[in-house]
């Protein structure tokens, strides 16, 4: 049970730096600093979110995952290429951000499936909570972009 729950718990902090990475990347490249401060604030969450995993998955004996997903770095490398490219708008960067929250979402979602210890699911799903509130906050404040565009 403990290498099913590793696996499970290394995927979560995969997805976690995918977010702390997306949102590092989202605050280059936006020129709005309101939004530059709240997309590093995230990215501080998404990191302090895979630290708490790290530790969970060495106390069961596993190895921590330190990266991201590698569907993750291709993707923010599109990102970049797309923004080098032409100027985007900060909808578009929320867009992004908001496609990334929504994988995020599912992978959590997938993980509160599972049968998990009490301690470990109170963790993840507080984690989730977390996610929910990004993608929430993110979908606002793209709505409110697109309508001011």
């Amino acid at each position: 049970m403990a290498d099913r729950i590793v696996k499970l718990l290394n995927d979560l902090v995969e997805t976690s730096k995918d977010g702390e990475k997306g949102f590092l990347a989202a605050a280059e490249d936006t020129k709005d600093a309101d939004l530059r401060g709240l997309f590093r604030e995230r990215a501080t969450d998404c990191g302090k979110s895979a630290i708490e995993l790290q530790e969970v998955v060495t106390r069961l004996g596993g190895t921590p995952e330190t990266g991201g997903h590698v569907s993750a770095a291709v993707h923010r490398g599109w990102v970049h290429l797309k923004a080098a490219l032409a100027t985007r708008s900060e909808a578009a960067i929320l867009e992004e951000c908001e496609r990334g929250e929504d994988i995020a979402k599912r992978h959590y979602a997938d993980a509160l499936h599972e049968p998990l210890p009490e301690d470990i699911r109170a963790m993840v799903e507080r984690q989730y909570s977390g996610v929910m509130r990004n993608h929430d906050q993110i979908r606002d404040l793209r709505d409110r972009y697109r309508e001011n565009a």
